[in-house]
């Protein structure tokens, strides 16, 4: 039985003392993660204002990290925001949701973003082997819609690759 250790499957970011008590929102940044040509750089992976702190020893002093499930620093970056307002058609004003502040950091930010190859090129035709070997599956059909129709789901449209058993 192993009674010191605990498994975290969330990641700990280490944060600044200020941030623990604050009601500021936390937003969860997703870079190169948009396959195909899209004008966003950036995806709001989450928002929250409820945060679950961790004090760990680092050098030797107690410092503060954010519990965040399925962080990866290679794609996710943390921002923390104060709740923002938008006037109502009244003239009053009215908290902004979580997700639509998120929009609102990544647009500010989108501009910093590193542009990155992925690591695989997008297919516009097929290719001349088969990617999936006879008896692995009975039928697979891949299709990507028209340019700038996401919602298609015709059988006809777009280039298709086809393996059969």
């Amino acid at each position: 039985m192993d009674l010191f250790r605990t498994k975290h499957r969330a990641h700990l970011v280490p944060i600044h003392p200020e941030n623990i008590k604050s009601k500021d929102w936390v937003i969860l940044l997703e870079a190169s993660t948009i396959v195909g040509p899209s004008p966003e750089r950036l995806r709001v992976a989450s928002t929250t204002q409820e945060k679950k702190i961790l004090w760990r020893y680092k050098s030797w002093r107690s410092q503060p990290f954010l519990v965040v499930e399925g962080y990866d620093p290679r794609i996710h970056v943390l921002y923390f925001c104060p709740q923002l307002y938008k006037l109502d058609s009244d003239g009053k004003l009215v908290p902004l949701p979580g997700e639509e502040i998120g929009r609102f950091v990544a647009q500010a930010v989108e501009g910093k973003v590193k542009s990155r190859l992925p690591w695989y090129e997008p297919l516009d035709e097929l290719p001349e082997e088969q990617i999936i070997t006879a008896g692995e599956v009975e039928t697979l059909v891949v299709e990507r819609p028209p340019a700038g129709r996401a919602d298609v789901t015709s059988a006809a449209a777009g280039p298709r690759a086809v393996a059969h058993s």
